[in-house]
Order: structure tokens, then C-alpha cells, then sequence
């Protein structure tokens, strides 16, 4: 090889010297790309996350007032209508906090403050781990307690056979 070819091809970093057919990769845009734009969470997401969540625990019945359970009921009953999951969920969603507001029907004879604590944890522990959001707060509001000889509104009979 002569000095003159020798002096023409580009170094790497560590001063070797690269092949004729080697591309070197430049980085564009600088940073770590998952650092790059933004991501918006809705509070529609957030409600069904905190819905679900919340319908985990032991000694909860239902999700929202008995209005909006009634409602529900009927818009379960339409035909390509979906269930609600975030019924009796209120969210506000800033950058990276968020505050949630859940209604919530107990079983009779649980203790009502440990229903609470245990929905507040696991409404907690999934939306920070699936939003990433820090959750400043989780309202609860006991709207009512199933009592164990009271129907279900959700299965009504049917009148045909």
C-alpha cells in the first residue's frame, strides 16, 4: 500500500484505520430516541385502567352511582353496545400527574375502610405502572352497599322463552 492511499481513507475513533467499503453510522437527531416527542395520555384511558383496577378488589360490587349503573344497564342491553369499565370513574390527567375520583358500591358486611385502602393501592400500582403517571390522589365515594337478598340490576328475566 502507498502513503498516499493510506492517508486518504477516514480513522476511527480509536485511530485504526477503516476499510474502503465500511459505512460509518452517524447519530442524528441527538439523544436517546424514546426521549423524542411526547406522549399524551387521555383520561378515557386512565378511567378504564382505574375501572378495571378497582373492580379487582374483594368486597366491591359495582362501579358508580345507582343512576349510572341503571343507565349502563340499559346501554348493555343495545344491541353494539359495550359494557362501561370506566363507569364510576372521573379522571384529570395533566403531563405527568394525575387525580381520580372512583364511586363505588361495597358488599355488605366488609369493612368499608379496608375496601378503600385496598382500592387505593390497586388503582395506584396500575395506572403508575401502565401510564407512568405519578397518581396524586384517589377519591373514593361509598355510594352504596349491596345488600345479599337484593336482586342484581344487571341480569333482568326475560319475558320470552
Amino acid at each position: 500500500m502507498t502513503d498516499m492511499t493510506e492517508r486518504n481513507r477516514p480513522e476511527t475513533p480509536e485511530g485504526a484505520v477503516e476499510s474502503p467499503g465500511t459505512r460509518r453510522t452517524t447519530k442524528r437527531g441527538g439523544g436517546d430516541p424514546a426521549t423524542r416527542g411526547r406522549t399524551t395520555i387521555a383520561d378515557g384511558v386512565v378511567e378504564k385502567i382505574a375501572g378495571l383496577a378497582a373492580r379487582d378488589v374483594l368486597g366491591v360490587n359495582a362501579m358508580g352511582s345507582g343512576l349510572s349503573r341503571s343507565f349502563g344497564a340499559m346501554r348493555d342491553r343495545v344491541p353494539g353496545g359495550s359494557k362501561s369499565v370506566a363507569r364510576g370513574v372521573k379522571a384529570e390527567v395533566g403531563e405527568l400527574q394525575t387525580a381520580l375520583d372512583l364511586e363505588i358500591v361495597v358488599d355488605y358486611g366488609v369493612s368499608i375502610t379496608d375496601v378503600a385502602r385496598a382500592v387505593r393501592e390497586n388503582v395506584i400500582a396500575a395506572v403508575e405502572r401502565m401510564t407512568g403517571l405519578e397518581v396524586v390522589e384517589v377519591n373514593i365515594a361509598v355510594s352504596d352497599v349491596k345488600l345479599p337478598d337484593e336482586e342484581e340490576e344487571e341480569e333482568p328475566e326475560s319475558r320470552l322463552q
